[in-house]
């Protein structure tokens, strides 16, 4: 993918949720050193004033928030915190989420209900309060989902149907902001399995065989190269779409090789 026409972010304010470790955390330092002023938030004040650090060194305005995205009601008063500190903002990010690997036989509803909180809710609910200011930014909107919501992978009902809802919900967005001709891109980024906590935290079934991970660092350039485009959706790595493109001509026999492979790597008896 070539570099956007918005590639250089001086002068640019870009909120990025989540942003304490992993992605979040790499998507931050990028814009940072690309001349935006970044605006973090995450639940952990050591991680969070850590990363902040590093954004004040390139981009000295740079703020942090520390927030639980799961208490929904409190997100319209964050949305005011950021828009008071960042002085209105031009690219939102909605990465925070957290994993949730379990059968479905083995799920409870609390923990659907826990993840559809952080995962779709919370970044809904925040899109909304920062409409306004993006409308008259003419900004951006980039949706961190996951490969999760297109490919039905095993023991991950809960994770994978938050991460499609969220980007059925950018579909439709896209659709309803050009009808009324409002100019604010929505973008989608489907990452595969990076080398993040999110696949070691506790309260997750194991993977069946052993994982291969990208580093975080290779989320930088396709996210950033959607800034300033029309395209909606981005693969990480890129060969997921294909796989994609071959799902849905014949969902009954992608599921039967989905399900024969995740018998395969079951242990042996």
């Amino acid at each position: 993918m070539k570099p956007s026409p918005q590639y250089d972010l001086t002068g640019k304010r870009v909120l990025v949720t989540g942003a304490t470790s992993g992605i979040g955390a790499e998507l931050a330092r990028a814009c940072a050193q690309r001349g935006a002023t970044v605006g973090i938030c995450g639940r952990r004040a050591d991680r969070l004033e850590a990363v902040l650090a590093e954004l004040v060194a390139h981009s000295p305005t740079s703020r942090g928030w520390v927030i639980d995205l799961a208490e929904l009601d409190g997100i319209e008063a964050f949305a005011r915190r950021v828009l008071d500190g960042l002085g209105g903002i031009d690219v939102l990010i909605n990465n925070a989420g957290i994993p949730k690997r379990r059968t479905t036989m083995a799920l409870t509803f609390d923990e659907i209900e826990s993840v559809n909180r952080i995962n779709y809710l919370s970044p809904i609910a925040l899109t909304i309060a920062l409409l306004p200011s993006l409308i008259e930014a003419s900004g951006e909107i980039i949706n961190i989902s996951s490969v999760a919501a297109r490919l039905s992978p095993p023991a991950e009902a809960a994770y994978a149907a938050t991460k499609a809802a969220i980007t059925a919900y950018s579909e439709s967005m896209v659709v309803d902001l050009a009808v009324a001709n409002i100019n604010v891109g929505v973008h989608v980024v489907n990452p595969g399995v990076f080398d993040t906590e999110l696949f070691t935290l506790p309260g997750n079934d194991p993977f069946s065989s052993p994982i291969e991970a990208l580093p975080v660092a290779a989320i930088v350039e396709p996210v950033l190269g959607l800034l300033g485009t029309d395209q909606f959706e981005v693969y990480v790595p890129e060969w997921f779409g294909d796989v994609v493109g071959h799902k849905f001509p014949d969902t009954t026999a992608y599921l039967k090789g989905n399900i024969a492979y995740a018998k395969s790597q079951q242990p042996k008896q």
